[in-house]
C-alpha cells in the first residue's frame, strides 16, 4: 500500500521568517493537500546560540495570518511529536552512537583553535582544508588515539561525533525538480553530527532522524540545502534507513529586485521592500523592528498567489488564483531550476487586483479600521459607496487614507502649495475672480433637485450649456473646489457620497478661497 504524502516546513527560530521560507511553507502546503496529506511544522532549534526569543511564535503567527493550517505542530499536536528538535532531545544521542559502534563515525577532539589554524596553514599553501579521508588519519581524533584516551574525551563531553565519509564514491539521487543529481564523496567532509558537550545534534543528524520518525514521504526545501543532500542520503543509508528515505526537491533561489543574487533579509532595507511577512522585533538587537507585507498593507491571499508565481509555471496563463486554486493547479515538475525575480510592482498588482475582487462588504471591513483612525467620519456618509467609488483607485485598503476629502473639508491653500503647477494655480485663481457668479448660480441650480449621479450630471450639464461652459474647463474647477486636487474618482457619484450639504459648503469655502487669493495676487479681470 501507498505510503501516505506527509510533508514538513522546518524553519530554525533564528529571526523573523524570510519570505523565501514562506514560499518554501506555501509549496509544502500546495504539495500535500493536492495529494490528500499532511503539512506539519516542525521547529529546528538544535542552534542553540542562534535562537531568537520570539521567533518560534513568529513564525506560527505568519502561518496563521497567511492562511496556511497545520495539519500537525506544536500547537496543534499529533502522532508524531515532539514537534520542537530541542525537545527531542534524548534520542539523537543514540543514533550518533549507533554510527560510532558501526565504524561509521568516529569522536573528533580538535580544539576550535587547532581547526582554525590548520585552515591558515592551508590557505597559506593556496589550499582549503576539509576534514575527510585526506586529513583525518593525522589530527586529533578516536582513528588515531589510543582507546584510553578516547574513552577519557569522551567521559568528559569534550568531544563531537564525525561521520566517516567514504573516498571517491558517487552519491547519485533523484530531486523532483532538477531531475538526477550526482555528488561525488571527495568534494565532501565529515560533518559533525552532534557536539558532546551539550548532547545537541546538528541539523544533518537531526533532520534524518526527525524526518525517518515522523514518517516524511518528501522533503520540499531551498536550493540552498542541495549540498547537504548527499550527506544526508549517505546518512540513511548508514542507518538502514534507505527504503524510508523520502523524495526531495529543491526550490530555486528567489532574487533580488534587479536580478542579482538570492534575496536577503537585509535587502528589504536596501531596496524599500518587504521581505517579511508579518512585523517582527528582535530582542536580541536592541529591539530592532522591521515590517513586513501585512504592514505595508498587503491582502494575505495576494501575498500567497503572488509567492506561488515566483518559481513555478501553471500550464496556462492563468494569475490569479485563489488557495483553492492553488492546491487544485499546483504541479512540482512545473516548478523552475532557476532563481525567480523579486518583482515589488508585480506583488502590488497582486494585491490592487484581490481588492478589485472584494465583496462590497469585505473592502468596507478593511478600509474602516484606517478611515476611523484617521478621521471623525460623518456618520451621513455611505462607506459602502465609497469602497465602491474607490476600489479601482486602490493598490492597498491604507490608500483611502490619501484621499482625504471624502472624509473632511479640503485645504485649498496647502494642496495649492503643493500638487499643482504655477500655471494651473493661475488659472484656477484667474477662473475664481472673473467667472465666481457661476459658482453661485450652480449652487441655485442644484438647490431643488434630488442629489444622486444621474440627477447631478443632467443638472451640470444643462448649466453649462445655458451658460456657454465648456465642460473640459469647468469640471477640473470644480473638481478642485470640492477636493482640493486635480486627480480623483468620477465626479458625479463622488458628489452624491458627499451629499448636498457637504457639496454646498465646500463650493462657498472654494468662493471664499478665491476672493481671498484674487485680493492677494492682485490679479486683474
Amino acid at each position: 500500500m501507498k505510503s501516505k504524502v506527509r510533508v514538513r516546513f522546518a524553519p530554525s527560530p533564528t529571526g523573523a521568517l524570510h519570505i523565501g521560507g514562506v514560499r518554501t511553507a506555501l509549496y509544502n502546503y500546495l504539495f500535500a493537500k493536492k495529494l490528500g496529506g499532511s503539512f506539519i511544522l516542525r521547529i529546528e532549534d538544535t542552534d542553540q546560540n542562534r535562537f531568537v526569543p520570539g521567533a518560534e511564535e513568529y513564525i506560527m503567527q505568519s502561518l496563521q495570518w497567511l492562511g496556511l493550517s497545520l495539519d500537525e505542530g506544536i500547537a496543534e499536536g499529533g502522532d508524531f511529536g515532539p514537534y520542537r528538535q530541542s525537545d527531542r532531545k534524548e534520542m539523537y544521542a543514540q543514533f550518533a552512537e549507533q554510527l560510532v559502534r558501526e565504524g561509521k563515525a568516529y569522536y573528533a577532539f580538535d580544539t576550535t583553535q587547532e581547526l582554525e589554524s590548520l585552515r591558515k596553514k592551508f590557505e597559506s599553501e593556496g589550499k582549503t582544508f576539509k576534514y575527510d579521508a585526506s586529513t583525518r588519519l593525522e589530527l586529533n581524533n578516536s582513528l588515531t588515539k589510543p582507546k584510553e584516551f578516547t574513552e577519557a574525551q569522551v567521559q568528559s563531553g569534550n568531544y563531537v561525533v564525525r561521520i566517516l565519509l567514504p573516498a571517491d564514491e558517487k552519491i547519485i539521487f533523484q530531486d523532483l525538480i532538477r531531475g538526477e543529481v550526482v555528488y561525488n564523496t571527495n568534494d565532501m567532509d565529515d560533518k559533525v553530527m552532534l557536539k558532546g558537550n551539550d548532547q545537541m545534534p546538528t541539523y544533518h543528524l537531526a533532520n534524518v532522524v526527525d524526518d525517518y520518525h515522523m514518517k516524511i514521504s518528501h522533503v520540499i526545501r531551498g536550493e540552498e540545502w542541495l549540498p547537504s543532500t548527499p550527506l544526508h542520503v549517505i546518512l540513511y543509508n548508514y542507518l538502514g534507513w534507505k527504503n524510508q528515505m523520502p523524495a526531495f526537491a529543491h526550490l530555486p533561489l528567489i532574487l533580488k529586485p534587479d536580478g542579482k543574487g538570492k534575496l536577503s533579509k537585509r535587502d528589504g532595507a536596501a531596496f524599500g521592500i518587504p521581505v517579511f511577512p508579518m512585523e517582527f522585533t528582535d530582542v536580541t538587537k536592541a529591539n530592532e523592528k522591521v515590517l513586513g507585507f501585512k504592514e505595508w498593507g498587503f491582502e494575505p491571499k495576494a501575498v500567497l498567489n503572488f509567492l506561488a508565481l515566483l518559481g513555478w509555471h501553471p500550464s496556462n496563463d492563468q494569475e490569479i488564483f485563489s488557495l483553492t486554486d492553488l492546491i487544485e493547479s499546483f504541479d512540482i515538475s512545473k516548478v523552475s531550476k532557476s532563481g525567480a525575480r523579486f518583482d515589488f510592482d508585480k506583488a502590488k498588482w497582486f494585491n490592487q487586483q484581490y481588492i478589485q475582487q472584494m465583496s462590497n462588504s469585505d473592502l468596507v471591513n478593511a478600509l474602516k479600521p484606517f478611515v476611523v483612525e484617521k478621521f471623525q467620519v460623518d456618520p451621513r456618509l455611505d462607506m459602502s459607496k465609497i469602497a465602491e467609488l474607490m476600489r479601482d483607485r486602490l493598490i492597498f485598503a491604507k490608500d483611502i487614507l490619501s484621499s482625504a476629502y471624502l472624509f473632511e473639508k479640503p485645504d485649498y491653500s496647502q494642496i495649492l502649495q503643493l500638487e499643482l503647477s504655477d500655471f494651473n494655480k493661475k488659472v484656477i485663481l484667474h477662473w475664481g475672480d472673473q467667472k465666481i457668479n457661476h459658482i453661485n448660480a450652480l449652487l441655485q441650480k442644484l438647490e431643488n433637485i434630488d442629489f444622486v449621479e444621474i440627477e447631478i450630471k443632467l443638472a451640470i450639464e444643462d448649466f453649462c450649456k445655458e451658460n456657454q461652459l465648456k465642460l473640459g474647463e469647468f469640471f477640473p474647477i470644480l473638481r478642485f473646489a470640492l477636493s482640493a486636487t486635480l486627480k480623483g474618482p468620477n465626479l458625479f457619484p463622488l458628489m452624491e457620497i458627499l451629499g448636498k450639504e457637504s457639496f454646498t459648503d465646500r463650493l462657498k469655502l472654494f468662493i471664499i478661497f478665491c476672493n481671498n487669493e484674487y485680493s492677494k495676487n492682485n490679479i486683474s479681470n
